[in-house]
């Protein structure tokens, strides 16, 4: 598991012990996945350290990005197993300044998201592509929920648990996880799955994700929670 605690003074460390946050809320019965972001504009084109992978691709996670998607596989293969549901998201193939919106505020390598390279690399990574009946949610903001029809398909199937993975830990997967607990979902992340250009972000978006929001769970504990969940029914409900 990240080792959070290195950012963690031991003031705070005492103060959430005492407040009692970070409490296991276990998962549910009929779950779906989250995979937010994971193209190539947050991974680059190949595995190479990051202050390389980001002179081409801002946005880039380098090596750790790429060691998530090889994690993400394993998950994704699970889940088709068993038959669950599978979600992606990313930005629209074709950016205009209005769909930008504040983004352009905070960054000064914007522009390069209008050109065509930045734009053809919204695809997602073909390691993990979308496979026929996986659902892909276009976005403008953080939130996968914010401004999509996410919800209403989530409310279709009767889903009660989200697991979340992807990038960046501290941005679009952070307020993703925030709106799934806002909306009374069970959340968990699967930590070998997300990831983050900031080390100190990762690790501690992680805690506080972990404190109040969701479960952070291993790669090895999702896997078996859905290897334990029974078929579905031809109607596609759980026996």
């Amino acid at each position: 598991m990240a080792d959070w605690n290195e950012f963690l003074t031991e003031r705070d460390k005492q103060v959430f012990a005492a407040a009692g946050y970070g409490k296991s809320q276990g998962y549910g019965k009929n779950p779906a996945i989250i995979v937010v972001d994971v193209n190539y504009n947050f991974v680059g084109e190949e595995p190479e350290p990051i202050l390389d992978s980001i002179k081409k691709y801002r946005n880039s996670c380098g090596d750790e990005g790429w060691t998530g998607v090889y994690y993400t596989q394993r998950l994704l293969e699970a889940a088709r197993e068993k038959g669950v549901p599978i979600f992606y998201s990313s930005a629209p193939p074709r950016q205009v300044s209005l769909n930008v919106g504040r983004w352009a505020g905070k960054n000064s390598r914007n522009d390069e998201d209008f050109t065509d390279k930045g734009n053809d690399a919204n695809e997602i990574v073909r390691e993990i592509a979308p496979q026929p009946g996986d659902i892909v949610i276009l976005k403008d903001k953080p939130s996968v929920f914010f401004g999509t029809p996410l919800a209403s398909y989530l409310t279709e199937l009767q889903i009660d648990t989200l697991l979340v993975t992807g990038t960046t830990t501290s941005g679009c997967v952070r307020a993703t996880v925030v709106d799934a607990f806002s909306y009374n979902y069970k959340v968990s992340i699967v930590e070998e799955c997300t990831f983050d250009r900031g080390q100190a972000s990762h690790a501690i978006n992680l805690f506080d994700m972990q404190a109040k929001y969701a479960d952070v769970v291993s790669l090895e504990d999702a896997v078996s929670y859905i290897a334990d969940l029974p078929d579905k029914t031809p109607e596609g409900s759980r026996a």
